[in-house]
């Protein structure tokens, strides 16, 4: 571990954290907040977006597979983006006020459309690179 590397990360973070607080915020203010529907958002778009980013890695290496782009973009950014920490809170917080329905839907909708959008992030990359 770097200076760099750990200045990278402290950059990535940060731009990672505000947009999740902006992302988050705006499906929340729009949809409504009984259910997380930004955080899920979060997840959902970020999970895309880091498959996305493995799929570049592998399909182009270069700059994407360097170490020091990783841990500005897949430790920071992506790590500062997603909520999954949130997620859990907020899961336990549904099924805590007896929304066991809507705590399990979280955990599975969550769990389900993060880990198909890490595919098709890896995959639409894959497929674009040829």
């Amino acid at each position: 571990m770097t200076l760099a590397a750990c200045a990278l990360v402290l950059i990535g973070g940060f731009f990672g954290g505000i947009s999740r607080f902006f992302l988050s915020g705006v499906v929340g203010r729009s949809v409504g907040e009984t259910f997380p529907w930004g955080t899920l958002a979060v997840n959902v778009s970020g999970a895309l977006a880091i498959g996305a980013f493995a799929g570049a890695a592998r399909a182009l290496g270069g700059v994407f597979a360097s170490d020091l782009v990783r841990d500005l973009i897949v430790v920071g950014l992506f790590g500062g983006y997603t909520t999954v920490s949130s997620f859990c809170l907020q899961t336990l917080n549904l099924a805590l006020d007896g929304e066991g329905r809507l705590a399990a839907f979280n955990a599975v909708a969550s769990s389900v459309l993060c880990v198909l959008s890490v595919a098709l992030g890896f995959r639409a990359v894959l497929w674009m690179a040829g």
